[in-house]
């Protein structure tokens, strides 16, 4: 008798031992399916902030002369790269190179090489109209790339390297000589823009408020109306007569 309710005892506690045994297990379990859960979702939100390329290295895809539905010949892949060679080709083969998609908030990143005596730009927030804006400068931003020493436009304040052209000078001018890759990144992110040039923090503004449309004012943009007013555009690299070369363009949208 004394044998049994022991036994029965020993049984009841072996039981009750399986059970919170089983207990921590699925709490384990739970907490770790839990935790690749919530590492999944971040790998997931990481990804979608990654950096993609918007030239892939070997052909124009992705892109269009502003105002047209392909790219004129005087854009081609070169050595990794997009370069721009006008001579010898017709104005029907030249213009803007935009991209097909806008972009609102975004970090650009891309390195840039100029000729002598060159003259290009990065141009942004661009309103692909031609009916309402002939260039992708009546309504875009521009950052400058220009030859500083060579380029007639090296003499004019905020018409320099590094620019937000004919509204901003850079603070400071870390270029690059002529036939040197220059590193640029370009953040817009609702309404604040910043510059960097070869790791340097070179401009910093607001975008759209009260001193932003003062700026424009002052400029020579006061006669187009819709510069500098749209949030969301396309990106262009500036067709200005002068060989240039562009790399590396990469974006995250933020």
């Amino acid at each position: 008798m004394v044998y049994r309710i022991l036994n029965n005892k020993l049984t009841f506690s072996s039981i009750i031992l399986m059970f919170c045994a089983m207990q921590i297990l699925v709490s384990c379990s739970s907490t770790k399916d839990a935790q690749k859960y919530s590492k999944d979702k971040q790998s997931n939100k990481s990804d979608k902030n990654e950096f993609l390329p918007l030239f892939d290295g070997v052909s124009t895809k992705g892109w269009n002369t502003y105002g047209k539905s392909t790219v004129g010949k005087a854009w081609r892949v070169s050595d990794g790269a997009l370069h721009l060679s006008v001579e010898g080709q017709p104005k029907s083969e030249r213009g803007d190179l935009v991209t097909n998609k806008e972009y609102e908030n975004f970090h650009l990143k891309l390195k840039w090489k100029i000729s002598k005596k060159g003259n290009s730009g990065i141009i942004f927030n661009i309103k692909e109209d031609t009916t309402l804006y002939p260039a992708t400068y009546n309504s875009g931003m521009e950052m400058q790339v220009l030859d500083n020493d060579l380029h007639g436009d090296g003499k004019i304040k905020k018409h320099r390297t590094g620019d937000l052209y004919d509204l901003i000078s850079s603070s400071s001018e870390p270029v690059k000589p002529v036939g040197m890759w220059n590193q640029v990144e370009i953040i817009s992110n609702r309404g604040q823009l910043d510059f960097y040039l070869n790791d340097v923090h070179i401009l910093s503004t607001t975008l759209f408020d009260d001193s932003w449309k003062e700026l424009i004012s002052k400029s020579k943009f006061r006669k187009m109306p819709g510069f500098g007013t749209y949030k969301k555009g396309r990106i262009g690299l500036q067709d200005h007569d002068d060989e240039v070369w562009y790399k590396d363009i990469l974006i995250k949208e933020l």
